[in-house]
Parts: C-alpha cells; sequence; structure tokens
C-alpha cells in the first residue's frame, strides 16, 4: 500500500532509525554505555536460548557428531603414540626384528582410515544438522516478519531486513556448520592431548601447562577489541546494503532528476566506511592468529630445549620427545582453529542479537482474545462499514484523523478525495487494520474490527493498490495468489469477466507465461487487470480501490473503469482518487481536508454547494476558480 499522505515511512527517518539500532553501541558516557550493556546481557541470553532450541530435534545427530569427532580424534593422537613405542621400543631398545615394526606400521595406517573415515561421517551429519536448523530460522524469520503491523515497517529499512534473512542466517549457518565444529572436536583435542602427555611424562606435561595462562591471557586481551570491529563491520554493512536496497527502489527517479553522480558519491562514502571497518577487523583478527603462531613456535623450541637436555641426562627417551613435540604442535593447531573461528563466533553473536531483535517483537495489531473474539462467517458479510467518532495518529502529537464519523451503506460506492495530507489513505489502513484507531472504533456490520481474527477480516476485504503487486511466477498464480483450491477455470473466467483474457491469449504461454519480478513486460493498465481478477476470484464482500487508476492514460483507464464496474457490482466499494472523473458516478463523495470530512453528496450535489470539492474539481479540469 502506498505511504501515506501525512509522511509516515519517510526513508531518511527508517533509515536513520535503522543504522541507530544497529550502531547502538557506539559513543556515549560511561554510565550509558554500562546501562546499555546490562540490558543487553539478558537478551544475548534469550538469543542464545533461542538459536539452541532449534538444535532440539538434532540431539541425536549432534550426539552422533560428538561420537565421532571422539573416535577420529582418538585415532589421531594415538598415532604419535605408535611411533614413540617404534623409537623407544623397537629402534633403540629393541633387538632389531622388523616384524613389530611392520604391525605398528599397519595399526597407524588403520588409525588413519578410521580418522578419515569417522571425519567425513561428522561434517556430513554436522552439515545436515547445521543447515536444517538454519532453514527452519529462515521459514521462522520469514513468517514472523510477514506478521508484523505495518509500523514496524515504517521504522526499519528494506534493505536491514534483507541482510537480516539472508547474511545474518548465513552467519549462523557458518556457526553450526564450523564455530561448532571447532569448539566440540578442538576442545575434545586439547582435552585429550594434556591426557596423553600426563600419561607419558608427567613432569613435561607439567611445564607445557605453563602455557593455558598465556593462552588465556592474549584470548582476554584481544577479545573485546575483536568483538568491537565485528560489531563496527556489520553495522557498516547493514547501512550499505540499506542504502542500496533504498536507491535501487529509487532509481526511476534518480535517473529522471540525474541524481546519478550524487548517489554515487554518497555511496562511495558508505562503501568507504565499510571497507576501513572491514580493514581494521581483518588487521586485529590476523594479529591475533599470529600471536599465537609465534606463541606456539616459541613453545615449541623451549620444549625442544628442555627435553633434549633430559636426553642427554638420560631421564627422557627419544620417543617420549619425539611425542611431546608432536603433541605440543598438535596442541597449537585446535588453538589456532578456535581463534580462527573466532570472527565467525563474534558476528554469530552480533547477529543473533539482530535477529532475536526481530524475533522478540511483538506485533502492534493483535488477534483478539478467545473471550472478545466475534464469530464471523466473511462469506455472508453485508458491507456496512462505521467510522465511529475516529481519532488517529501515526506520531504520538501529529494527529491525521480527528473526530471522524462516516457510515457507509451494505453495496454502496464511496469516492473518497482531497488534497495531500487529507487522511484519505489513513481511512483504508484504519480499515484493513494496518494500524489501530487512537480512539473511537472502526466497524463492519456493526461488529468492531478488533473483535475479528485478521485473517477473517482480510478475506472479507480485497485492496487494489496504485500499484498492484505482482510475484515473479505464472499469471495464473499471480491471479490467484499462489493458492491451489482456486482452479484454472476460476481464475481464466474471472480475467474475462474484468477484460484481461485477450490479452492473456496473446502471450506466448497463455496463463502460464511466467512473470518477472513486479511484473514487468507488462503495460500499468495490465497489471491493474490482473490485481481486478484476483477481487473476482477472491470474492471479498468489501472492495478498496487506492489511487488504482493514477497512472494509467486515459485510454486505458477507460478499459480498467469498465473492469472496475464489474468487480464493484454488490459490493461495499470505497474508492480513494486524485482524478476526479473516477469517482463522478459514485453513490456518494466524501469530500476530506487536515483529517475531517467537511462535504459529501453527489457529484452534481458537491458542485451545486459551490463550496471545497467545486475548488478540487475545477483545478482538476484546469478551470480557474471563479470567486
Amino acid at each position: 500500500m502506498p505511504k501515506d499522505e501525512s509522511g509516515r515511512g519517510n526513508p531518511s527517518s527508517a533509515k536513520e532509525a535503522g543504522s541507530h539500532a544497529s550502531a547502538a553501541s557506539g559513543g556515549g558516557t560511561d554510565e550509558t554505555e554500562t546501562a546499555e550493556k546490562d540490558r543487553k546481557e539478558p537478551a544475548k541470553t534469550a538469543a542464545l536460548q533461542a538459536l539452541l532450541s532449534y538444535a532440539k530435534p538434532h540431539r541425536l545427530t549432534f550426539l552422533g557428531i560428538f561420537g565421532c569427532a571422539l573416535l577420529a580424534i582418538l585415532a589421531e593422537l594415538f598415532q604419535p603414540y605408535l611411533v614413540k613405542i617404534a623409537i623407544d621400543d623397537h629402534l633403540i631398545g629393541g633387538d632389531g626384528a622388523m616384524r613389530p615394526l611392520i604391525v605398528i606400521g599397519l595399526v597407524y595406517l588403520a588409525l588413519s582410515a578410521v580418522n578419515l573415515i569417522f571425519t567425513y561421517i561428522q561434517n556430513n551429519l554436522l552439515q545436515f544438522a547445521g543447515q536444517s536448523i538454519v532453514a527452519s530460522i529462515r521459514k521462522r524469520l520469514f513468517r514472523h516478519i510477514s506478521r508484523l503491523s505495518m509500523s514496524f515497517f515504517d521504522r526499519y529499512p528494506i534493505g536491514s531486513l534483507v541482510t537480516l534473512e539472508s547474511s545474518d542466517t548465513e552467519t549462523i549457518s557458518q556457526f553450526f556448520t564450523q564455530v561448532f565444529l571447532s569448539l566440540v572436536r578442538d576442545r575434545m583435542t586439547l582435552i585429550l592431548i594434556i591426557f596423553f602427555m600426563f600419561q607419558i611424562d608427567a613432569t613435561l606435561a607439567w611445564y607445557s601447562m605453563l602455557l593455558l595462562p598465556v593462552i588465556a591471557l592474549i584470548a582476554i586481551l584481544f577479545r573485546s577489541v575483536l568483538r568491537k570491529a565485528y560489531q563496527q563491520t556489520r553495522t557498516q554493512l547493514s547501512r550499505l546494503i540499506a542504502y542500496l536496497a533504498e536507491n535501487l527502489a529509487g532509481m526511476s527517479l534518480i535517473q529522471a532528476y540525474n541524481q546519478q553522480d550524487e548517489q554515487f558519491e554518497r555511496f562511495s562514502g558508505r562503501n568507504e566506511q565499510y571497507l576501513k571497518a572491514n580493514l581494521k577487523e581483518i588487521k586485529t583478527n590476523v594479529l591475533f592468529n599470529r600471536s599465537f603462531d609465534i606463541f606456539g613456535n616459541v613453545s615449541v623450541a623451549f620444549l625442544a630445549w628442555l627435553g633434549g637436555v633430559t636426553v642427554f641426562k638420560g631421564t627422557v627417551e627419544v620417543g617420549v620427545l619425539y611425542a611431546f613435540i608432536t603433541y605440543i604442535r598438535q596442541f597449537f593447531q585446535p588453538i589456532n582453529q578456535i581463534t580462527q573461528q573466532w570472527n565467525t563466533l563474534q558476528s554469530t553473536s552480533i547477529s543473533m542479537d539482530r535477529l532475536w531483535k526481530i524475533l522478540s517483537t511483538e506485533p502492534e495489531i493483535k488477534d483478539p482474545s478467545p473471550k472478545d473474539k466475534a464469530e464471523v462467517d466473511w462469506k455472508r458479510t453485508a458491507g456496512r462499514i462505521d467510522y465511529n467518532n475516529v481519532d488517529f495518529s501515526y506520531v504520538e502529537g501529529s494527529r491525521v484523523l480527528r473526530k471522524l464519523d462516516l457510515h457507509i451503506l451494505p453495496g454502496e460506492t464511496v469516492g473518497i478525495v482531497g488534497t495531500t495530507g487529507a487522511g484519505k489513505s489513513s481511512l483504508i489502513s484504519l480499515l484493513t487494520r494496518f494500524y489501530d484507531v487512537d480512539a473511537g472504533s472502526v466497524c463492519i456490520d456493526g461488529t468492531d474490527i478488533r473483535r475479528i481474527e485478521q485473517d477473517t477480516l482480510h478475506r472479507m476485504i480485497g485492496l487494489v493498490q496504485q500499484e498492484p503487486y505482482l510475484y515473479s511466477g505464472t499469471i495464473l498464480d499471480n491471479v490467484r495468489l499462489f493458492r491451489e483450491e482456486f482452479s484454472r477455470e476460476e481464475v481464466i473466467r474471472a480475467c474475462q469477466a474484468v477484460g484481461a483474457h485477450p490479452l492473456i491469449q496473446r502471450l506466448k504461454d497463455g496463463y502460464d507465461t511466467r512473470l518477472s519480478e513486479r511484473g514487468s513486460g507488462l503495460s500499468a493498465g495490465e497489471r491493474q487487470l490482473i490485481s481486478f481478477a484476483r477481487i473476482l476470484v477472491f470474492r471479498p464482500r468489501i472492495l478498496i480501490l487506492d489511487e488504482a487508476t493514477a497512472n494509467l492514460d486515459s485510454h486505458t483507464e477507460q478499459l480498467v473503469q469498465q473492469a472496475l464496474a464489474v468487480v464493484s457490482e454488490g459490493r461495499t466499494t470505497l474508492v480513494i482518487a486524485h482524478r476526479l472523473s473516477t469517482i463522478m458516478h459514485a453513490d456518494r463523495i466524501i469530500v476530506m481536508k487536515q483529517g475531517r470530512i467537511v462535504e459529501q453528496g453527489t457529484h452534481h450535489q458537491l458542485l451545486g454547494k459551490r463550496g471545497y470539492y467545486e475548488e478540487l474539481y475545477r483545478h482538476s479540469q484546469g478551470i480557474a476558480a471563479i470567486g
């Protein structure tokens, strides 16, 4: 539905609100940051719990992943121990027999095969579980967003929501398929390496444990820096995508006013900010990982020196030293893996926060409670509409409708006219319950629409907008909106009734012709006729036409007017129009000004009053007003 004349949904203000929401961690006093942190901690916990709840149906799969990981790690860590046995028991201290060495070699190969097989199974199980979880999250997110109130979309840029549905869910996918594996496998590897080292030589093992406090200190020092860098990158990316989506949606306006260079400069500025944030993140991540590499090499050198001294003294065998050096190298491999996943872990944390913020948003427009719900059969709707002393505002303190009373009879066709900002579209927004009144009530057949379930209410009302939306799909599916309960024959009869059948027949595949996004390839009038056919298929009892002929030429408008006569027959019809020719034959015309009804009557009655309507009519006809 087009944005209301009152100015709600301003792109810049919505974008600014989204940007502020994304960058909530930046700036402010220490007290503000502390309060913000205290507020976010429960939200993070709730977000993590919500994420883990999606993993519950895959408990057995994750148990299998754990088991496969354990077997693969044990197979890998037994290999240095076998080499230690071969060196100390058979090469240095043995009798030179080949048979034990051959057996050890075969066991070593068998362990390699076991490691390969169970790693393969583990990765496949993990991908299945991870992708299934993310698919469930995407479905829930899409379903939840589609049920949020229109006021939500006034506040959030579409680009940010696209980022949530695509980029943020993909980040969570990486958490399950990469980070989770690292957390499970690499932590188990560290624990088992420590176990094996203590089994071989407790003294060298205790020396190796001196590494742990240093590792913990490096992680703590880098943690806050990394998180801040990742959060800044995500914020700048969200702003960049939101700006891109906004410009693509308004490309016709940009080209019409030759604003390509100006918009390019503004895009370049946002792109530069994202580049700087991304480079800072990469530098921080590289510094973090290389710190561990250097520390790991120093540790190996220290252990080789310490172990070499003990070997010369005869207190440690050569095979033990080899095993320890191998284990200490393996000890740093999982740490490096964990640190390399730190980026994804931080991004996942931020993505979870963003997703949870949306998923925890409750719709402002809710279905009635069971005790308040009115039992209504939409098929038996007569179509009486009552606006009873209605007050309404999109923003507190800026009232759009004031004490408005309007009563429409069943089957009546009512035109609604007025200048921009008069409140015409607000009437429609309230009737369809995209928003709720501040005071008063809107009733259909005497029942307050707040007591009617939204599914039922929207079956009662058919809406034809100024820019009818067509989906990627066939014409058949666009008329019946992918609902299989409507047959092909019903769709064809509806298109014949509104005059769309001949133009559809001229297309290569007829009703099976596939349309691209928004129905490009069809004229505005053709798209409008298809939207009229929807009305006949869905059979609502109340019809709303919101500037349905505003963008049509006079010839096409005549065709649409003929179709309108068909679809409005027997229905209560509300027609919002700037072109007064559209509503001249309406049963009644409502003239609005500054949120109030200032005149009403038929076209001829209103002209006879020589008031505000006559002024609008003369302006529409290009006639100078008579004093």
